[in-house]
C-alpha cells in the first residue's frame, strides 16, 4: 500500500504569539519527512472542498461565520487573516485522503487547523471547521454503509461525536485523558458514540490495553471505511497534557490501523511537542508496515 502525505506549505502562515498551535510543528515534520530515507512517499495536495459537503456537518451561519473571522471564536480560537481558507485546505487533506485510501493507499493529511473540537455551530479549542465529521459524511454520501472514527488524540472529540451522533451508518471511538479539555466524554452517547477516558499518567501498557478494547469494539462494528483523528499530545513530554506514551506506542497504533484490512484514512489533530516529527514518522512507520 503507497504511503501517501497530504499537505500545504500555506498552512503555517497563520500563529499567535505564544500560542501552543505553532506553524513550526508542522515545519519541521515536514522537513523530517523530506530528508528521511527509510520511507518512500508521495507528495499529495487537497482536494476542492464544494460548499455542500461542508454543510452536512455545519450549519451555513457557522460557515458565515468562519468566512467572516470578524473576532476571536474564544479564548483558545483566535481569528485569523484567512482561516477560512486554512481550515477548508484541511477539510481537502481529509477529501482527498479518502479518495487514496479507497484506491488502496494508506495516506496522512498533514494540515492545519484541527478539527476535532468544531462543533455543527461553534470553533473552540483551535479548531474551526470538523474535517474528519466532514470525511466519514463524504464517505457514508458516496456509497459507504459503515464508517468508524479512531480518535487517540489526548482531548476528547466532542464536535466530532456531537456531529455524528445518532447519524446512521457512522460511529465514533474517543480515547482521551480524563478531567483534561474539554471535560466531555466521560460515558458513552446514544447508540454509535463510544467514550474511553483515561487518567492522567495513565501507565503505557495501561493505556494500550484500552487502545485494544476500543479497535474491539471498532471491529465488532465492520466498518468499510475508518478515519483516525491522529493526535499526538498523550505523548509522555506534551505541554498540554499529562500522559505517558512514547513513539514506540504511535508506531504501533499505526500498525494496528493497517492490520485492519480496510481503507485508513490519517488526519493530524493535536500534538505540541518539539519531538512532533519523531512521533508522526514512527506512526507513518507503523502504517507502512515497517
Amino acid at each position: 500500500m503507497p504511503l501517501h502525505l497530504i499537505t500545504d506549505e500555506r498552512c503555517v502562515n497563520y500563529h499567535s504569539p505564544g500560542h501552543p498551535e505553532r506553524p513550526q510543528r508542522i515545519t519541521k515534520t515536514l522537513e523530517k519527512l523530506r530528508s528521511q530515507q527509510e520511507l518512500k512517499l508521495e507528495w499529495d495536495q487537497p482536494a476542492e472542498v464544494p460548499e455542500e459537503t461542508i454543510l452536512r456537518a455545519h450549519t451555513k451561519e457557522h460557515l458565515a461565520r468562519i468566512k467572516a473571522a470578524a473576532d476571536a471564536f474564544d479564548g483558545d480560537t483566535p481569528n485569523h487573516p484567512g482561516i477560512h481558507d486554512h481550515a477548508l485546505r484541511s477539510i481537502g487533506g481529509g477529501l482527498r485522503a479518502l479518495t487514496l485510501a479507497r484506491k488502496g493507499g494508506m495516506p496522512f493529511s498533514l494540515l492545519r487547523p484541527p478539527g476535532h473540537h468544531a462543533t455543527s455551530t461553534r470553533a473552540m479549542g483551535f479548531c474551526y471547521l470538523n474535517q474528519v465529521a466532514i470525511t466519514v459524511l463524504e464517505a457514508l454520501a458516496t456509497g459507504a454503509k459503515r464508517v468508524a472514527v479512531y480518535d487517540f488524540d489526548v482531548h476528547h472529540g466532542n464536535g466530532t461525536e456531537a456531529i455524528l451522533l445518532g447519524k446512521p451508518g457512522a460511529f465514533f471511538h474517543s480515547i482521551h485523558q480524563h478531567p483534561c479539555y474539554p471535560g466531555t466524554g466521560t460515558k458513552n452517547v446514544g447508540d454509535n458514540c463510544f467514550n474511553y477516558p483515561v487518567a492522567p499518567r495513565t501507565p503505557r501498557e495501561e493505556y494500550r490495553k484500552v487502545f485494544i478494547r476500543a479497535l474491539d469494539t471498532l471491529k465488532v462494528q465492520r466498518p468499510e471505511v475508518v478515519v483516525v483523528s491522529a493526535g499526538f499530545d498523550a505523548y509522555a513530554r506534551d505541554p498540554l497534557a499529562q500522559e505517558t506514551l512514547e513513539a514506540e506506542d504511535y508506531h504501533w497504533l499505526g500498525q494496528s490501523f493497517r492490520a485492519l484490512g480496510v481503507p485508513v484514512v490519517s488526519v493530524l489533530e493535536g500534538g505540541y511537542s518539539n519531538d512532533l516529527p519523531e512521533l508522526i514518522l514512527a506512526y507513518l512507520r507503523g502504517l507502512e508496515g515497517k
